[in-house]
């Protein structure tokens, strides 16, 4: 039986406890901490935990603790996973994985000096439509992919960015591209690889109480010349969400939609009806994973330290995300083609160049403490039946 800890008791904690929860004959709550230890006994009284509620995270590295998910502000994640990974722990890490690439490599270099499990949640892998176009794609059946279309749009109102933590390159380390498109982003990673450049531009359209972008729009190049294009936005109505493939022989895309064409004499299109058939009936025929989202994911997590093998997601693939990203806040910024991947000396490794170099839209004048605890939305399912 594992023990478990939560670090940071705000909205993004009741996926993780509600994950842990689906398998409480595998893993045990023992203990909540969050700055304000309020809301941290506020999560224990509503799932009846058997647990202690703590102020300051530091007073359980010497507990008897195994896995511990960290939910807090992205600016103290890399402290936090270390110290624990440090203390003997597994660390879970809510997105992003942290503030900067320099951040991510201690947390890794820690995880493998102390052998220890290092997982960044990415809950849009653990969903059936991601996982049944990612065998899609490994089949070939669509042929070499030319084109990939991340669309990663939601809407967020101005008072979003009041909270104290966000809204600032410190504290929230970004915008939409860094904090709502990272699951996506981890996704077209996962799908396709890491791109061998960047060009994008960004902008702060609808949020003047926020230093960091509200909107960017990212052109990707392969090294095998084939490209792509990544939208995140907070401006969106709808909140929309969609990854499209556009391969030599098929268009696939999570919301699941096949359309393939074949030339006429003349080189315009006529519908190939019979590759669509195929490739629809091998989408049907694959099996469902049995849980989606951030229960998926911990089910993974705890397989692998149950079997000691790797969890789909790792510090690695944590970190090749936000290499991506910052390198879209670098060619936003600067205006430059950025080649992929960013090396050591670069101003956007470290949180320091990225506070000095990256676009301060506006300035933040003040801010709340807390918001009221209400529903917040964590993306599409990418289901086709939605909607």
């Amino acid at each position: 039986m594992l023990k478990v800890a939560i670090i940071g008791a705000g909205a993004i904690s009741t996926s993780h406890i509600e994950g842990y929860l689906q398998f409480t004959d595998r893993c045990k709550i023992v203990a909540i901490s969050d700055l304000y230890p309020d809301k941290a006994q506020a999560r224990i009284d509503k799932y009846g935990l058997d647990a202690i509620a703590v102020s300051d995270y530091k007073d359980l590295l010497q507990e008897d603790i195994d896995l511990v998910s960290i939910c807090t502000p992205p600016y103290v994640h890399a402290e936090i996973a270390v110290d624990f990974l440090n203390a003997g722990c597994h660390v879970v890490i809510e997105k992003p994985m942290a503030s900067s690439l320099k951040e991510c490599d201690e947390i890794n270099e820690a995880a493998q000096k102390n052998g220890k499990l290092v997982s960044v949640i990415a809950q849009n892998r653990f969903r059936n439509p991601l996982m049944k176009l990612k065998a899609v794609i490994d089949s070939g059946l669509a042929g070499k992919i030319v084109h990939s279309q991340v669309d990663s749009l939601w809407w967020r109102g101005h008072c979003y960015y009041d909270l104290w933590w966000r809204g600032t390159w410190e504290k929230e380390g970004g915008g939409p591209t860094l904090n709502h498109a990272v699951h996506h982003i981890d996704a077209l990673l996962w799908m396709r690889g890491r791109p061998s450049g960047v060009q994008a531009i960004m902008s702060n359209v609808a949020h003047d109480n926020a230093e960091i972008e509200d909107l960017s729009i990212a052109i990707l190049r392969y090294s095998d010349g084939t490209l792509g294009q990544v939208t995140s936005s907070v401006v969106h109505h709808g909140e929309e969400q969609q990854l499209i493939f556009q391969g030599l022989n098929a268009r696939i895309s999570a919301p699941w939609k096949v359309v393939a064409s074949t030339s006429q004499p003349n080189g315009f299109p006529e519908k190939d009806t019979e590759l669509e058939q195929k490739i629809q009936q091998y989408y049907e025929e694959l099996s469902d994973i049995p849980y989606e989202g951030h229960t998926g994911q911990i089910d993974n997590i705890l397989t692998a330290l149950e079997t000691n093998t790797s969890p789909l997601i790792s510090g690695i693939s944590g970190r090749d995300t936000l290499e991506l990203i910052m390198g879209i806040y670098k060619s936003a910024s600067t205006g430059q083609y950025v080649e992929l991947p960013l090396q050591p000396d670069d101003p956007f490794y470290t949180r320091e160049g990225v506070l000095e170099h990256a676009i301060h839209f506006f300035e933040k004048k003040g801010h709340i403490e807390n918001f009221v605890d209400l529903e917040i939305t964590t993306g599409s399912s990418l289901d086709s039946r939605e909607g």
